[in-house]
């Protein structure tokens, strides 16, 4: 109670202030006055009592601060004395305060504005109660290098039943037709199982989700929408509850609806605006039955039973496979060498930016490195010019620890309104600045200033002031008294440990602007790489636009299940495409044929059956399949190279035809004796996406050149492309080749398709050109900041050697001025001064090279058809580092070449 009473008292005399002080100095003069009354009754005189009095008290100063310091908080009360002359010392210098708060400004803001992405994106948990629990489940055949392969309803069964997880659900993403309202719709939506929303741990704001063990084979009737679905489309009816809605010719009741704060798990901004959910056990018609060999390449995530992690659940898992391999031997052939795997929802959700969003951080982290060394040359260029006010304090009996607190604080205090400043110019242009984050970046809704951004800019901002400032601090306070008030008023050569300091900063400035400066040439030059690569297609003139025909649970109900019901409307829809004005050729696929211009969802791998090479109780191996018309390679400018191309008389009452690329040529007729078998004529069986297999072998009838429709860095996927007049897709896309208007053809396109099917929804039409340049988004991006770091870095390094080298000449002014004097040609001195910037220069470049080598190492993963080590770009960078220097040391060495002398050595 007493310690409480004694900090109450502390507290109060703090807050008091000036008040206590006076307090205390009014006692002091009526304690004096009446001990001086005392003396003059003694007989002394009144000069003699005062005198005496004043003995007796002791020093004045001194009882202040002795009561101060037992009465009060001394440790707060100097702070705010130091923080009011650091204030006063930097108005007193404000050209030093601007430019140093700019600075510190420009490295804060850069890297709190890269904070908040990887915040958004690999640090915050995801919005779901105990995110840790969440993991995604992957199927391989590592054995035949299959990965994703999905799983069996037996399989997913076995899962649920193992005790390792509390729900598991399958999901599948894609798109349906809203028919009804004024115009057909196509809105994004998932099959999920009845458990999903119980594997997430989210329920509905109005009605209810599914009840997660739920077993009704087929789809359930009943949906579950968005908040956004419910306010577009029912303009937010408080009546949704029980509301039919029709869905690609199937009617659903909706009997909940999510909370408008509820985003979907999915590496896509599609994914993650989910609309619709609809419920299916994945068996009973449309599905097929439910045996262990009939996978769904479906989505799987589960959330794990409480306190059991992935690494333990992994163990148990791995222990489930090996009991079900013996179990089921004809299922899981020991050549498959079938395994599932566990990986926390968040990683997967991120995807492959992981890389590049690391290396960012690691490209700004430089940039405020090197803005906080820039600085710290301030520092250590105005402690030289303070150097004779520390040394009169000193000899005033100020003690070191006192003069190194005080220029601490000042440095914190510049580091602290710096990174301020540069975090409110982010608060203020964060809508100007998220224009330029690619949309496929993960969770890029989730991107804000928060409060955990300002915190981390503050915390950046001291703990850089500390580093960076203690340094000049501690230097500053060790001064040789004597020679200090001797020759600092009149021009030194200031401490020799300051100049080695400064020296050192520089040529670490030098180094991390040259090793960010390597890291964003090899970027650009894998971007340079990746753009000119030969396509294998041409995107010029070319627009696709999608749509999705209906596909009813029930297939009696639908009018275009087979190949031939299809024909009709996509042989009449192409026709009335060609009488669109400029066009010069259409052609029609599914959504997985689009170049670059599908999702992971699209992908249609399918297991490849080659006739005489698989045995069908064997693990055949999954090839990428597309569905096409027969115009599709002669629009995109694909290469025959043998055989033919689909014609008009190929068609589902005839044989089953097949075009495939040069990689699945090579991979699965890869020859003998060095001679490539020629593949055109072989048979394959290909089953379907939910293992149905077609009952007739297809032939190989051509092989085109590859092409970089699956991704820009990899030519070589192999794949297979099948006649769509053979074989029915349901997400379409339309193209259309040659002077069109790419704003105005998504509407004549509809007008096309609606008067031949006024039922069918018409969206997302993109110009080819736009899809390749979506697709290098990510790597744009980086290359972007990383160019734009590594040039604010070029900048501050060239402003670092510029004030170092003139401080340099400033402090050397006497000296050369005495050479001038003595006879030395001013082209020496010029030369002296560039020797030292270039002296600086090269040894910045030295220890750079060594940490460019390590960084483009690391890289590796991030670059195309570029080396980590290449020569052409280390020197090209390095050339240019030492250009900067060498022009950075011009100006001041032109200033110490025109010093005139006798002007200089009067002043000194």
């Amino acid at each position: 109670m007493r310690f409480l009473r004694r900090l109450f008292i502390r507290f109060s005399n703090f807050a008091t202030g000036r008040r206590a002080d006076q307090r205390v100095r009014e006692e002091m003069a009526e304690h004096l006055a009446l001990q001086t009354e005392e003396n003059l009754r003694a007989g002394m005189s009144p000069t003699e009592a005062r005198r005496q009095a004043a003995l007796k008290l002791g020093a004045a100063q001194a009882v202040r601060e002795q009561h101060n310091a037992e009465q009060s908080l001394p440790l707060a009360e100097n702070l705010l004395l130091d923080i009011r002359y650091a204030f006063r010392m930097l108005h007193r210098s404000p050209g030093f305060a601007l430019v140093a708060i700019a600075t510190m400004a420009l490295g804060v803001g850069a890297t709190t504005a890269i904070y908040s992405v990887i915040d958004a994106t690999l640090l915050h948990p995801l919005p779901y109660p105990n995110p840790s629990e969440l993991v995604r489940i992957e199927a391989n055949l590592t054995g035949v290098g299959a990965h994703d392969i999905g799983l069996s309803i037996p399989e997913l069964r076995d899962l649920q039943n193992s005790g390792i997880f509390q729900y598991v659900s399958l999901s599948f993403f894609g798109t349906n037709n809203l028919t009804g309202s004024t115009q057909p719709a196509s809105i994004s939506s998932k099959s999920v199982s009845p458990s999903y929303f119980a594997v997430l741990g989210v329920d509905a704001q109005l009605g209810r989700t599914w009840d997660p063990h739920d077993a009704t084979p087929g789809f359930l009737p009943e949906v579950v929408i968005s908040d956004g679905l419910w306010k577009r489309a029912f303009g937010t009816d408080p009546r949704i509850l029980g509301k039919s809605v029709r869905l690609d010719n199937d009617v659903y009741h909706v009997v909940g609806v999510m909370p408008a704060s509820f985003r979907d798990q999915g590496q896509t901004r599609d994914e993650r605006s989910t609309d619709l959910w609809a419920a299916a056990g994945f068996y009973g018609d449309p599905a097929p039955p439910p045996m262990r060999g009939t996978r769904f390449p479906f989505e799987t995530i589960a959330r794990l039973q409480p306190g059991l992690s992935p690494e333990a659940a992994q163990g148990r898992l791995d222990a489930l496979v090996a009991s079900l391999k013996k179990q089921y031997p004809a299922d899981y052939p020991s050549q498959g060498a079938w395994t599932i795997h566990l990986t926390p929802l968040a990683e997967t959700l991120v995807g492959n930016v992981r890389q590049s969003l690391i290396l960012l951080f690691g490209a700004v982290g430089l940039v405020l490195l090197i803005s906080c060394v820039n600085v710290a040359n301030l520092l250590l260029a105005r402690a030289s010019a303070r150097g004779r006010e520390m040394a009169v304090r000193q000899a005033l009996g100020a003690p070191r620890t006192r003069l190194i607190r005080q220029l601490l604080t000042e440095s914190l205090l510049l580091f602290l309104l710096g990174g301020i400043t540069g975090f409110a110019v982010l608060f203020c242009a964060r809508k100007f600045l998220l224009q330029f984050v690619p949309e496929s970046l993960p969770r890029l809704n989730n991107i804000s200033i928060s409060w955990g951004v300002l915190a981390f800019a503050i915390v950046v901002s001291v703990a850089a002031g500390t580093i960076f400032g203690l340094a000049p601090a501690w230097l500053t306070s060790r001064l040789n008294l004597t020679a200090t008030l001797r020759q600092e008023g009149r021009g030194s050569n200031g401490s020799q440990r300051r100049s080695r300091l400064r020296h050192v900063l520089v040529i670490g400035e030098l180094a991390l602007s040259l090793v960010l400066m390597i890291a964003a040439g090899l970027l650009l030059r894998s971007f340079w790489d990746l753009f000119k690569v030969q396509l294998g297609f041409n995107p010029t003139r070319v627009v696709a636009i999608e749509t999705s025909l209906p596909n009813p649970n029930d297939p009696n109900t639908d009018i275009y299940h087979t190949a031939t019901q299809e024909a009709v409307l996509l042989r009449e829809v192409l026709r009335r495409n060609r009488t669109i004005p400029g066009v010069e050729e259409t052609a029609v696929s599914d959504r997985a044929a689009i170049p670059l211009g599908h999702s992971q969802n699209d992908r249609r791998a399918v297991p490849l059956f080659r006739e005489g090479q698989e045995a069908q109780s064997n693990q055949p191996p999954l090839i990428d399949t597309s569905i096409v018309s027969p115009e599709y390679f002669h629009l995109l400018d694909m290469t025959l190279l043998r055989g033919r191309l689909f014609v008009d008389q190929d068609v589902e009452d005839t044989p089953l035809v097949a075009v495939i690329n040069q990689a699945a040529a090579r991979m699965y007729w890869p020859g003998k004796d060095g001679k490539s078998e020629d593949p055109v004529g072989k048979r394959v069986h290909l089953l379907g996406r939910l293992g149905r297999a077609r009952p007739d072998w297809t032939t190989i009838v051509g092989v085109i050149a590859d092409a970089r429709t699956e991704s820009l860095a990899d030519a070589g996927i192999p794949q297979i492309y099948i006649d769509i007049y053979q074989r029915p897709a349901k997400f379409l896309a339309f193209y259309v080749r040659g002077q069109v208007d790419p704003a105005a053809i998504s509407a004549q396109v509809r007008t096309q398709i609606q008067s031949v099917d006024a039922e069918l929804p018409v969206f997302r039409a993109e110009t080819l050109d736009d899809v390749l340049s979506s697709s290098l988004s990510v790597r744009r991006f980086s290359m972007e900041m990383v160019a734009l770091f590594a040039g604010t870095a070029l900048l501050l390094a060239g402003l670092g050697i510029y004030g170092t080298i003139s401080f340099l000449v400033n402090e050397q002014s006497r000296e050369i001025a005495i050479r001038l004097a003595l006879g030395a040609q001013r082209r020496n001195i010029l030369k002296m001064v560039l020797r030292q910037g270039l002296t600086l220069a090269a040894a910045g470049a030295g220890v750079g090279l060594i940490g460019a080598l390590i960084v483009s190492h690391l890289m590796c993963g991030l670059l195309y058809g570029v080396s980590p080590y290449d020569l052409s770009t280390f020197a090209g960078v390095t050339a240019v580092l030492t250009a900067v220097a060498i022009a950075a040391s011009y100006v001041p060495a032109l200033r110490a070449m025109r010093l005139d002398p006798i002007t200089t050595l009067h002043t000194e």
